[in-house]
């Protein structure tokens, strides 16, 4: 029994090891100040095309309804690299993967008009 409980330990440490790390474990902290700067680029600069309350615009709602069942990392890869031969530019340049991983999760959950 006791080498049954062993061979699941240890199957299941290499597969929590080995596996990719999905998008929430990945992200870092982000500062409190940097948390308002983020917030304020995605209600004017995303909310220009996305509307400015996010329920869409030139480009689709980005509201947590809207947005559920799109995995988060498809969501952070379009932000970061963009839609070619779209209006959806890549922010790379600009935003690191840790903030638009705190990005994505702000999304799903839904931003309040007053933040």
């Amino acid at each position: 029994m006791q080498a049954v409980f062993f061979v699941v330990t240890l199957f299941l440490t290499l597969f929590l090891v080995l596996s990719p790390t999905p998008l929430h474990a990945q992200e870092k902290e982000i500062s409190p100040s940097r948390q308002g700067e983020l917030i304020h680029l995605l209600k004017q600069d995303c909310g220009s095309c996305h509307g400015l309350t996010l329920a869409g615009g030139l480009g689709p709602p980005l509201l947590p309804a809207d947005l559920s069942g799109k995995p988060p990392e498809w969501l952070r890869d379009v932000i970061l690299d963009g839609i070619p031969n779209t209006a959806m530019p890549p922010w790379r340049p600009i935003l690191n993967e840790d903030e638009v991983a705190w990005l994505v999760k702000r999304m799903l959950r839904g931003i309040r008009h007053g933040q």
